[in-house]
Protein backbone atom coordinates (compact mmCIF):
# COMPACT_ATOMS: atom_id res chain seq x y z
CA UNK A 1 0.00 0.00 0.00
CA UNK A 2 1.47 3.38 -1.01
CA UNK A 3 1.88 5.99 1.70
CA UNK A 4 0.05 9.29 1.24
CA UNK A 5 2.50 12.16 0.81
CA UNK A 6 1.81 15.02 3.22
CA UNK A 7 2.52 18.68 2.57
CA UNK A 8 3.78 20.81 5.46
CA UNK A 9 4.51 24.38 6.45
CA UNK A 10 5.85 25.73 9.72
CA UNK A 11 5.87 29.08 11.46
CA UNK A 12 6.83 30.66 14.79
CA UNK A 13 4.97 33.15 16.97
CA UNK A 14 7.44 34.86 19.29
CA UNK A 15 6.82 35.52 22.99
CA UNK A 16 3.01 35.28 23.05
CA UNK A 17 2.28 31.57 22.84
CA UNK A 18 -0.63 31.71 25.30
CA UNK A 19 -2.44 34.50 23.47
CA UNK A 20 -1.87 32.82 20.12
CA UNK A 21 -3.24 29.47 21.30
CA UNK A 22 -6.27 31.17 22.85
CA UNK A 23 -7.07 33.03 19.62
CA UNK A 24 -6.82 29.95 17.41
CA UNK A 25 -8.69 27.74 19.91
CA UNK A 26 -11.56 30.26 19.99
CA UNK A 27 -11.82 30.24 16.20
CA UNK A 28 -11.76 26.42 16.12
CA UNK A 29 -14.59 26.28 18.67
CA UNK A 30 -16.58 28.81 16.64
CA UNK A 31 -16.23 26.59 13.57
CA UNK A 32 -16.87 23.41 15.61
CA UNK A 33 -13.55 21.96 14.45
CA UNK A 34 -12.29 18.86 16.34
CA UNK A 35 -9.50 19.70 18.81
CA UNK A 36 -6.99 17.49 20.62
CA UNK A 37 -5.64 19.27 23.70
CA UNK A 38 -2.47 18.34 25.58
CA UNK A 39 -0.56 20.26 28.28
CA UNK A 40 1.74 22.00 25.78
CA UNK A 41 0.18 21.10 22.44
CA UNK A 42 -3.09 21.73 20.59
CA UNK A 43 -4.03 19.94 17.34
CA UNK A 44 -7.00 21.14 15.27
CA UNK A 45 -8.50 19.20 12.34
CA UNK A 46 -9.87 21.57 9.72
CA UNK A 47 -10.69 21.39 5.99
CA UNK A 48 -9.03 18.00 5.64
CA UNK A 49 -5.76 19.19 7.19
CA UNK A 50 -4.28 19.76 10.64
CA UNK A 51 -2.98 22.73 12.60
CA UNK A 52 -0.60 21.78 15.43
CA UNK A 53 0.42 24.37 18.03
CA UNK A 54 3.44 23.49 20.18
CA UNK A 55 4.79 25.68 23.00
CA UNK A 56 8.59 25.98 22.89
CA UNK A 57 10.46 28.12 25.45
CA UNK A 58 7.89 30.91 25.43
CA UNK A 59 7.39 30.85 21.67
CA UNK A 60 4.77 28.94 19.71
CA UNK A 61 5.60 26.66 16.80
CA UNK A 62 2.78 26.29 14.27
CA UNK A 63 2.83 23.23 12.00
CA UNK A 64 0.38 22.81 9.12
CA UNK A 65 -0.23 19.47 7.40
CA UNK A 66 -2.43 18.50 4.46
CA UNK A 67 -2.57 16.08 1.56
CA UNK A 68 -2.92 18.96 -0.95
CA UNK A 69 -0.91 22.19 -1.28
CA UNK A 70 -4.18 24.16 -1.33
CA UNK A 71 -5.00 22.89 2.18
CA UNK A 72 -1.71 24.33 3.42
CA UNK A 73 -2.54 27.66 1.78
CA UNK A 74 -6.01 27.76 3.31
CA UNK A 75 -4.73 26.92 6.78
CA UNK A 76 -1.87 29.41 6.47
CA UNK A 77 -4.32 32.13 5.47
CA UNK A 78 -6.61 31.29 8.41
CA UNK A 79 -3.85 31.19 11.05
CA UNK A 80 -2.29 34.42 9.76
CA UNK A 81 -5.66 36.19 9.79
CA UNK A 82 -6.68 35.01 13.27
CA UNK A 83 -3.35 35.97 14.80
CA UNK A 84 -3.33 39.32 13.01
CA UNK A 85 -6.75 40.10 14.52
CA UNK A 86 -5.22 39.36 17.94
CA UNK A 87 -2.30 41.71 17.25
CA UNK A 88 0.15 38.85 16.69
CA UNK A 89 2.44 37.90 13.83
CA UNK A 90 3.56 34.48 12.64
CA UNK A 91 6.86 34.09 10.77
CA UNK A 92 6.40 31.31 8.20
CA UNK A 93 9.23 29.22 6.81
CA UNK A 94 7.68 29.42 3.34
CA UNK A 95 5.04 31.61 1.69
CA UNK A 96 4.04 31.33 -1.98
CA UNK A 97 3.84 35.10 -2.34
CA UNK A 98 2.30 36.18 -5.64
CA UNK A 99 0.57 32.85 -6.29
CA UNK A 100 -3.15 32.67 -6.95
CA UNK A 101 -5.34 32.16 -3.88
CA UNK A 102 -5.37 28.57 -2.57
CA UNK A 103 -7.86 26.45 -4.49
CA UNK A 104 -8.39 29.01 -7.25
CA UNK A 105 -8.60 27.78 -10.84
CA UNK A 106 -9.06 29.93 -13.93
CA UNK A 107 -11.61 28.35 -16.28
CA UNK A 108 -13.09 29.08 -19.71
CA UNK A 109 -16.84 29.30 -20.26
CA UNK A 110 -17.65 26.56 -22.77
CA UNK A 111 -21.41 26.97 -23.07
CA UNK A 112 -24.62 28.16 -21.40
CA UNK A 113 -27.87 26.23 -21.77
CA UNK A 114 -31.32 26.12 -20.17
CA UNK A 115 -32.17 22.60 -18.94
CA UNK A 116 -35.50 23.71 -17.41
CA UNK A 117 -37.61 26.88 -17.14
CA UNK A 118 -36.15 27.90 -13.79
CA UNK A 119 -32.46 27.15 -14.32
CA UNK A 120 -29.50 28.01 -16.51
CA UNK A 121 -26.65 25.52 -16.87
CA UNK A 122 -23.07 26.69 -17.38
CA UNK A 123 -20.22 24.45 -18.49
CA UNK A 124 -16.68 25.52 -17.55
CA UNK A 125 -13.53 23.97 -18.98
CA UNK A 126 -10.05 23.88 -17.49
CA UNK A 127 -7.16 21.58 -16.55
CA UNK A 128 -8.11 21.55 -12.85
CA UNK A 129 -11.72 20.47 -13.40
CA UNK A 130 -11.29 16.94 -12.04
CA UNK A 131 -10.62 18.03 -8.47
CA UNK A 132 -14.01 19.79 -8.35
CA UNK A 133 -15.70 16.40 -8.68
CA UNK A 134 -14.21 15.15 -5.39
CA UNK A 135 -14.24 16.00 -1.68
CA UNK A 136 -16.65 18.92 -1.88
CA UNK A 137 -20.04 19.56 -3.49
CA UNK A 138 -19.64 23.30 -3.87
CA UNK A 139 -17.38 26.01 -5.21
CA UNK A 140 -17.33 29.78 -5.30
CA UNK A 141 -17.65 31.52 -8.67
CA UNK A 142 -15.56 34.70 -9.01
CA UNK A 143 -16.92 37.27 -11.45
CA UNK A 144 -15.41 40.71 -12.15
CA UNK A 145 -17.75 43.66 -12.50
CA UNK A 146 -19.15 44.16 -16.02
CA UNK A 147 -16.58 45.83 -18.24
CA UNK A 148 -13.68 45.23 -15.84
CA UNK A 149 -10.69 43.01 -16.57
CA UNK A 150 -10.44 40.31 -13.90
CA UNK A 151 -8.06 40.79 -10.98
CA UNK A 152 -7.81 37.53 -9.08
CA UNK A 153 -6.95 37.18 -5.37
CA UNK A 154 -3.33 36.33 -4.62
CA UNK A 155 -1.18 35.32 -1.66
CA UNK A 156 0.87 38.14 -0.12
CA UNK A 157 4.13 37.95 1.85
CA UNK A 158 2.42 37.56 5.24
CA UNK A 159 0.66 34.36 4.14
CA UNK A 160 -2.73 36.04 3.81
CA UNK A 161 -4.83 36.01 0.65
CA UNK A 162 -5.42 39.54 -0.62
CA UNK A 163 -8.74 40.05 -2.41
CA UNK A 164 -9.26 42.84 -4.95
CA UNK A 165 -11.32 45.78 -3.73
CA UNK A 166 -13.05 48.86 -5.09
CA UNK A 167 -13.88 48.67 -8.80
CA UNK A 168 -11.92 45.39 -9.05
CA UNK A 169 -13.95 43.67 -6.32
CA UNK A 170 -15.46 40.35 -7.34
CA UNK A 171 -18.97 38.96 -7.16
CA UNK A 172 -18.59 35.63 -5.30
CA UNK A 173 -21.73 33.46 -5.25
CA UNK A 174 -21.48 29.77 -4.32
CA UNK A 175 -22.77 26.95 -6.52
CA UNK A 176 -23.04 23.18 -6.56
CA UNK A 177 -21.12 21.08 -9.05
CA UNK A 178 -23.95 19.50 -11.05
CA UNK A 179 -21.68 17.21 -13.07
CA UNK A 180 -17.98 16.74 -13.74
CA UNK A 181 -16.05 14.67 -16.27
CA UNK A 182 -12.71 15.07 -18.00
CA UNK A 183 -11.73 18.73 -18.15
CA UNK A 184 -15.16 20.28 -17.53
CA UNK A 185 -17.72 20.96 -14.81
CA UNK A 186 -21.39 21.92 -15.04
CA UNK A 187 -23.30 24.05 -12.55
CA UNK A 188 -26.89 25.27 -12.45
CA UNK A 189 -28.08 28.81 -11.72
CA UNK A 190 -31.58 29.39 -10.34
CA UNK A 191 -33.18 32.13 -12.46
CA UNK A 192 -34.56 35.12 -10.56
CA UNK A 193 -34.62 38.90 -10.66
CA UNK A 194 -31.76 41.13 -9.48
CA UNK A 195 -29.16 38.41 -9.96
CA UNK A 196 -25.71 39.47 -11.18
CA UNK A 197 -24.91 35.85 -11.98
CA UNK A 198 -28.03 35.39 -14.11
CA UNK A 199 -27.22 38.63 -15.93
CA UNK A 200 -23.69 37.36 -16.56
CA UNK A 201 -24.86 33.94 -17.80
CA UNK A 202 -27.30 35.60 -20.21
CA UNK A 203 -24.67 38.02 -21.57
CA UNK A 204 -23.15 35.43 -23.96
CA UNK A 205 -20.03 34.76 -21.84
CA UNK A 206 -18.89 31.76 -23.92
CA UNK A 207 -15.14 31.91 -24.47
CA UNK A 208 -14.46 34.27 -21.58
CA UNK A 209 -12.41 33.44 -18.50
CA UNK A 210 -13.76 33.18 -14.96
CA UNK A 211 -12.25 31.84 -11.77
CA UNK A 212 -13.65 29.30 -9.36
CA UNK A 213 -12.37 28.51 -5.90
CA UNK A 214 -12.89 25.31 -3.94
CA UNK A 215 -14.13 22.67 -3.70
CA UNK A 216 -15.70 23.06 -0.29
CA UNK A 217 -18.92 22.93 1.66
CA UNK A 218 -18.67 19.25 2.57
CA UNK A 219 -19.56 16.04 0.78
CA UNK A 220 -22.72 13.96 0.79
CA UNK A 221 -23.37 12.96 4.45
CA UNK A 222 -22.68 9.30 5.10
CA UNK A 223 -24.84 6.93 7.09
CA UNK A 224 -27.64 4.38 6.81
CA UNK A 225 -30.35 7.06 6.35
CA UNK A 226 -30.32 10.52 4.84
CA UNK A 227 -33.26 12.95 4.93
CA UNK A 228 -33.04 15.92 2.54
CA UNK A 229 -35.22 19.05 2.65
CA UNK A 230 -34.84 22.07 0.38
CA UNK A 231 -36.37 24.68 -1.90
CA UNK A 232 -35.50 25.39 -5.53
CA UNK A 233 -32.14 26.92 -4.61
CA UNK A 234 -31.15 23.61 -2.98
CA UNK A 235 -32.33 21.52 -5.93
CA UNK A 236 -28.86 21.15 -7.55
CA UNK A 237 -27.32 19.98 -4.26
CA UNK A 238 -30.19 17.59 -3.51
CA UNK A 239 -30.00 16.16 -7.02
CA UNK A 240 -26.27 15.55 -6.54
CA UNK A 241 -26.70 13.93 -3.12
CA UNK A 242 -29.47 11.65 -4.37
CA UNK A 243 -26.95 10.36 -6.90
CA UNK A 244 -24.14 10.00 -4.34
CA UNK A 245 -25.97 8.62 -1.29
CA UNK A 246 -25.11 5.01 -0.47
CA UNK A 247 -27.79 4.36 2.15
CA UNK A 248 -31.53 4.96 2.31
CA UNK A 249 -32.40 8.50 1.25
CA UNK A 250 -35.61 10.54 1.11
CA UNK A 251 -36.01 14.09 -0.19
CA UNK A 252 -38.70 16.73 0.32
CA UNK A 253 -38.55 19.48 -2.29
CA UNK A 254 -40.37 22.78 -2.67
CA UNK A 255 -39.74 23.44 -6.34
CA UNK A 256 -41.57 23.85 -9.63
CA UNK A 257 -42.28 20.39 -11.10
CA UNK A 258 -41.02 21.65 -14.47
CA UNK A 259 -37.54 21.98 -12.93
CA UNK A 260 -37.38 18.49 -11.44
CA UNK A 261 -36.50 16.59 -14.61
CA UNK A 262 -35.95 12.88 -13.83
CA UNK A 263 -36.56 13.56 -10.12
CA UNK A 264 -40.26 14.01 -10.91
CA UNK A 265 -40.51 10.24 -11.26
CA UNK A 266 -38.10 9.35 -8.45
CA UNK A 267 -39.91 7.46 -5.68
CA UNK A 268 -37.49 8.91 -3.13
CA UNK A 269 -38.65 12.48 -3.83
CA UNK A 270 -41.76 14.17 -2.41
CA UNK A 271 -42.86 17.65 -3.44
CA UNK A 272 -44.24 19.83 -0.67
CA UNK A 273 -45.24 23.43 0.00
CA UNK A 274 -44.22 23.55 3.67
CA UNK A 275 -40.71 22.33 4.39
CA UNK A 276 -40.92 22.95 8.14
CA UNK A 277 -44.21 21.05 8.23
CA UNK A 278 -42.62 18.19 6.31
CA UNK A 279 -39.71 18.15 8.76
CA UNK A 280 -42.07 18.13 11.75
CA UNK A 281 -44.02 15.22 10.28
CA UNK A 282 -40.96 13.14 9.43
CA UNK A 283 -39.72 10.29 11.56
CA UNK A 284 -36.01 10.64 12.22
CA UNK A 285 -34.43 7.36 13.37
CA UNK A 286 -31.29 7.57 15.50
CA UNK A 287 -29.03 6.56 12.60
CA UNK A 288 -30.30 9.35 10.32
CA UNK A 289 -28.62 12.49 9.08
CA UNK A 290 -30.89 15.46 8.24
CA UNK A 291 -29.85 17.99 5.61
CA UNK A 292 -32.09 21.10 5.37
CA UNK A 293 -31.36 24.07 3.09
CA UNK A 294 -33.52 27.05 2.15
CA UNK A 295 -33.87 30.69 3.29
CA UNK A 296 -32.32 31.87 6.55
CA UNK A 297 -35.58 32.11 8.51
CA UNK A 298 -36.61 28.54 7.70
CA UNK A 299 -33.07 27.27 8.31
CA UNK A 300 -33.13 28.80 11.81
CA UNK A 301 -36.55 27.28 12.47
CA UNK A 302 -35.34 23.87 11.28
CA UNK A 303 -32.30 24.05 13.55
CA UNK A 304 -34.44 24.92 16.57
CA UNK A 305 -36.91 22.14 15.74
CA UNK A 306 -34.22 19.50 15.36
CA UNK A 307 -32.48 20.50 18.59
CA UNK A 308 -35.83 20.47 20.42
CA UNK A 309 -36.39 16.92 19.17
CA UNK A 310 -33.08 15.90 20.70
CA UNK A 311 -31.23 15.45 17.42
CA UNK A 312 -27.48 15.72 17.98
CA UNK A 313 -25.84 18.75 16.37
CA UNK A 314 -23.53 16.41 14.48
CA UNK A 315 -26.53 14.61 12.95
CA UNK A 316 -27.97 17.48 10.95
CA UNK A 317 -27.14 20.46 8.74
CA UNK A 318 -29.51 23.44 8.64
CA UNK A 319 -28.16 25.80 6.00
CA UNK A 320 -29.25 29.27 4.86
CA UNK A 321 -28.89 29.53 1.08
CA UNK A 322 -30.34 33.02 0.90
CA UNK A 323 -31.29 35.82 3.28
CA UNK A 324 -34.05 37.92 1.72
CA UNK A 325 -36.43 37.80 -1.26
CA UNK A 326 -34.53 40.52 -3.11
CA UNK A 327 -31.06 39.07 -2.46
CA UNK A 328 -29.29 36.79 -4.87
CA UNK A 329 -30.03 33.23 -3.86
CA UNK A 330 -26.79 31.23 -4.00
CA UNK A 331 -26.93 27.60 -4.99
CA UNK A 332 -24.87 26.33 -2.06
CA UNK A 333 -23.76 27.21 1.45
CA UNK A 334 -20.76 29.37 2.11
CA UNK A 335 -17.38 27.77 1.72
CA UNK A 336 -14.30 28.73 3.57
CA UNK A 337 -12.37 30.13 0.63
CA UNK A 338 -14.57 33.25 0.68
CA UNK A 339 -12.92 34.72 3.77
CA UNK A 340 -11.38 38.15 3.36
Amino acid sequence: MSQISMHRAEGVVSSASGAAVAAIRARALLWEAPCEEHPDRLVISLWGGKVALQAQQGDLRVTLEGVEPRQIGLLQDMVTEVLSEAGLRVAWDRVDAGALAPGLSVMTVLRVSQPSPGFLRVRLQGPDAARFGLNGLHFRLLLPRPGRAPVWPRIVASGRTEWPSGPDSLHRPVYTVAAQAGDWIDFDIFRHANSPTCDWALSRPEGSEVAIIGPGGGWCPEGPRLALFGDETALPAIRRMLALAKGEVRAHLRADPADLGPLAGDARVTRCKDLIGALEASEIPADSHVWFATGSAEARAARQLLLARGIARTSFDAIAYWDAPDAERPAAPKVKEDRT
